[in-house]
Order: C-alpha cells, then structure tokens, then sequence
C-alpha cells in the first residue's frame, strides 16, 4: 500500500518566491511541474512527453530542490531508474516586505534571459572557483541582499551553501 506524503514548502523570506515562480515560467515547466504532482516519472518517460526541455526543465527542478527521488525497478530492466516527483504538494507563502525588495524579487524572477545572465555572469565571476561568503559577494557588486539572494536563487549556475555563494556542482547524469 502506498502512503501519500504532503508535503508543505513554507515560504517566509520573500527570495524564496523566485525558485517557484521560475519552475512555472513556460509550458513545458508548468506541464512538467503538474505531471510530476501527480505521479513519480523516470528520466526517459519525461524525454518521451517533453523532450530536451523538459529534461533542462527538470535539472533546474532539482537545482532548486523542488524533486524527490527515488529508485523503481521496471520490468525487463537489469537495474533500477530514478524516478522523480515534485516535493511539495502545498504552497504556504507567509512574508512580509518592503515594497522595494518585493518589486525586485518579481522584476528579477520575470526578467528577460540577457539581463538575468549579464547579472548572474558578474556573481560567477565575483564568487570565483572557491566559492565567497554572501556579504562580501553583495558589498561589492553594490546589491542588496534581496536582490543577491533573488538572482542567485534563479540560478542554475549558483549556489547557497551555508553562508557562502559558490557554482554549482551538477551531480553526473544517470
């Protein structure tokens, strides 16, 4: 018997909206996000319904932590496929903020490809191969944390880890 899980993302710092709002940002995204809300999908079954974008679409989902995994054995196969299922099945958005940062993180989320990669191509640069702290990243390029937060969060190149900002480390492909 199988046991539904719900789970609910909490959103309480007005950045976090940004992943959301870009897993939705097209067709193929928005398709993808309700398929993978109503069942478990394999990396070849979402080749098969939403070719290559939807597996760029896909690597992005799990960048953004917004993908369960877990290993299916299919019949005839010698070894098992992961499957993928999107985490949350709730949304809780509970923030307040200035109107300033809020307009920025809308403007960021929805902001075109070649603005958004002239941005994101400063913090690679300025985070380097080590990786930077988040303050020291934000005072130089002059933003505010909001926003560094914001574009970072958009990022498929960038990420969090503690208090750092450092590139993205895919893990291999299957």
């Amino acid at each position: 018997m199988s046991t539904v899980v719900h789970r609910i993302k909490v959103i309480n710092d007005v950045s976090d909206l940004v992943p959301i709002l870009r897993a939705v940002d097209s067709p193929v995204k928005l398709a993808l996000v309700q398929r993978l809300g109503e069942a478990w999908l394999t990396l070849d079954d979402i080749r098969r319904e939403f070719g290559s974008d939807g597996e760029r679409a896909l690597r992005s989902f799990e960048k953004m932590r917004l993908i369960d995994t877990r290993w299916v054995a299919r019949e005839g196969r010698r070894q098992p496929d992961r499957s993928y299922h999107f985490y949350y099945s709730t949304i809780n958005i509970n923030t307040s903020a200035p109107l300033a940062e809020i307009s920025d993180v809308l403007a960021i989320a929805g902001m075109p490809a070649k603005e958004y990669e002239r941005l994101e191509r400063q913090i690679y640069e300025a985070v380097g191969k080590d990786g930077r702290f988040f303050s020291d990243v934000a005072e130089e390029l002059g933003m505010s944390p909001t926003r560094l937060k914001a574009l970072v969060k958009r990022s498929e190149k960038l990420e969090y880890r503690g208090h750092r900002i450092e590139r993205f480390q895919a893990p291999p492909p299957e």
